[in-house]
Protein backbone atom coordinates (compact mmCIF):
# COMPACT_ATOMS: atom_id res chain seq x y z
CA UNK A 1 0.00 0.00 0.00
CA UNK A 2 3.02 2.35 -0.24
CA UNK A 3 2.16 4.42 2.50
CA UNK A 4 -1.48 5.39 0.79
CA UNK A 5 -4.29 5.77 3.79
CA UNK A 6 -6.85 3.24 3.42
CA UNK A 7 -10.55 5.02 2.42
CA UNK A 8 -12.30 5.85 5.06
CA UNK A 9 -15.59 3.62 5.18
CA UNK A 10 -15.84 0.05 6.67
CA UNK A 11 -14.92 -2.62 4.68
CA UNK A 12 -18.18 -4.74 5.46
CA UNK A 13 -17.07 -8.12 4.17
CA UNK A 14 -13.13 -8.49 5.48
CA UNK A 15 -15.03 -7.49 8.83
CA UNK A 16 -17.67 -10.32 8.65
CA UNK A 17 -15.19 -12.64 7.40
CA UNK A 18 -12.88 -11.83 10.64
CA UNK A 19 -15.69 -11.87 13.03
CA UNK A 20 -16.63 -15.47 11.72
CA UNK A 21 -13.01 -17.04 11.93
CA UNK A 22 -13.64 -15.87 15.70
CA UNK A 23 -17.11 -16.58 16.27
CA UNK A 24 -16.60 -18.36 19.54
CA UNK A 25 -15.39 -15.26 20.66
CA UNK A 26 -19.16 -14.21 20.69
CA UNK A 27 -20.05 -17.27 23.19
CA UNK A 28 -17.70 -16.05 25.55
CA UNK A 29 -18.82 -12.53 25.28
CA UNK A 30 -22.34 -13.92 26.09
CA UNK A 31 -20.37 -15.63 29.13
CA UNK A 32 -19.37 -12.59 30.55
CA UNK A 33 -21.46 -11.85 34.15
CA UNK A 34 -20.39 -8.36 34.89
CA UNK A 35 -18.95 -9.92 38.09
CA UNK A 36 -15.91 -7.27 38.41
CA UNK A 37 -13.92 -9.93 39.12
CA UNK A 38 -10.82 -9.46 36.39
CA UNK A 39 -10.82 -5.86 37.41
CA UNK A 40 -8.40 -6.52 40.38
CA UNK A 41 -6.09 -8.45 37.76
CA UNK A 42 -5.46 -5.66 35.42
CA UNK A 43 -2.83 -3.25 36.90
CA UNK A 44 -4.04 -0.59 34.72
CA UNK A 45 -7.56 -0.62 36.04
CA UNK A 46 -6.24 -0.97 39.64
CA UNK A 47 -3.65 2.48 39.01
CA UNK A 48 -6.20 4.27 37.52
CA UNK A 49 -9.58 2.91 39.09
CA UNK A 50 -12.07 3.97 36.03
CA UNK A 51 -14.61 1.68 35.40
CA UNK A 52 -13.68 1.45 32.21
CA UNK A 53 -10.62 0.12 32.56
CA UNK A 54 -12.19 -3.19 33.55
CA UNK A 55 -10.54 -5.92 30.94
CA UNK A 56 -14.69 -6.96 30.72
CA UNK A 57 -16.25 -3.06 29.85
CA UNK A 58 -12.67 -3.11 27.48
CA UNK A 59 -13.93 -6.63 25.63
CA UNK A 60 -17.26 -6.06 25.73
CA UNK A 61 -17.63 -2.21 24.40
CA UNK A 62 -15.12 -3.40 21.40
CA UNK A 63 -15.29 -7.35 20.26
CA UNK A 64 -18.95 -7.07 21.34
CA UNK A 65 -19.86 -3.81 19.68
CA UNK A 66 -18.21 -5.46 17.02
CA UNK A 67 -20.24 -8.27 16.55
CA UNK A 68 -23.82 -6.93 17.63
CA UNK A 69 -22.97 -4.03 15.25
CA UNK A 70 -21.08 -5.45 11.85
CA UNK A 71 -23.47 -4.23 9.75
CA UNK A 72 -23.71 -0.70 10.96
CA UNK A 73 -20.48 -0.27 12.85
CA UNK A 74 -18.62 3.05 11.31
CA UNK A 75 -15.50 3.94 10.96
CA UNK A 76 -15.91 6.52 13.51
CA UNK A 77 -17.21 3.93 16.09
CA UNK A 78 -13.60 1.97 14.89
CA UNK A 79 -11.28 4.84 15.73
CA UNK A 80 -13.19 5.33 19.51
CA UNK A 81 -12.45 2.14 20.45
CA UNK A 82 -8.55 3.12 19.98
CA UNK A 83 -8.47 3.93 23.76
CA UNK A 84 -9.70 1.19 24.97
CA UNK A 85 -7.77 -0.86 22.61
CA UNK A 86 -4.61 0.45 22.95
CA UNK A 87 -4.57 3.25 25.73
CA UNK A 88 -6.12 1.53 28.30
CA UNK A 89 -4.21 -1.60 28.08
CA UNK A 90 -1.01 -3.31 27.20
CA UNK A 91 -1.82 -7.03 26.10
CA UNK A 92 -0.27 -8.38 29.67
CA UNK A 93 -2.29 -10.98 29.30
CA UNK A 94 -2.86 -10.84 33.60
CA UNK A 95 -6.81 -10.29 33.26
CA UNK A 96 -8.26 -13.10 34.64
CA UNK A 97 -11.80 -14.16 34.72
CA UNK A 98 -13.41 -17.11 36.73
CA UNK A 99 -15.59 -18.43 33.99
CA UNK A 100 -12.23 -18.96 31.76
CA UNK A 101 -13.29 -16.17 29.13
CA UNK A 102 -9.93 -14.98 27.68
CA UNK A 103 -10.12 -11.65 27.73
CA UNK A 104 -7.17 -10.68 26.46
CA UNK A 105 -7.58 -13.22 23.35
CA UNK A 106 -10.68 -11.15 22.44
CA UNK A 107 -8.68 -7.78 22.85
CA UNK A 108 -5.93 -8.78 20.74
CA UNK A 109 -8.46 -10.57 17.95
CA UNK A 110 -10.29 -6.61 18.39
CA UNK A 111 -7.25 -4.70 17.53
CA UNK A 112 -6.40 -7.46 14.88
CA UNK A 113 -9.92 -6.09 13.28
CA UNK A 114 -8.98 -2.44 13.72
CA UNK A 115 -5.68 -2.74 11.83
CA UNK A 116 -7.51 -4.41 9.35
CA UNK A 117 -9.47 -1.62 8.50
CA UNK A 118 -6.72 1.06 9.03
CA UNK A 119 -7.28 2.07 12.65
CA UNK A 120 -4.35 1.26 14.66
CA UNK A 121 -2.29 3.48 17.48
CA UNK A 122 0.39 5.04 15.52
CA UNK A 123 3.17 5.45 18.76
CA UNK A 124 5.07 7.78 16.56
CA UNK A 125 2.74 9.91 17.25
CA UNK A 126 0.95 9.64 20.47
CA UNK A 127 1.77 10.55 23.36
CA UNK A 128 1.13 7.10 25.16
CA UNK A 129 4.24 6.02 22.59
CA UNK A 130 6.90 4.04 23.87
Amino acid sequence: MNGAPLQRGVDRDKLKAMLRQKRRMRYFLSFCASCGLCAESCFYYRKHGDPRSTPAYKAVNTLGVMFSRKRTLSRDDLEGMKVLLWGKCVLCRRCYCPFGIDISGMISWARSICRAQGIYEDYRKSSRGL
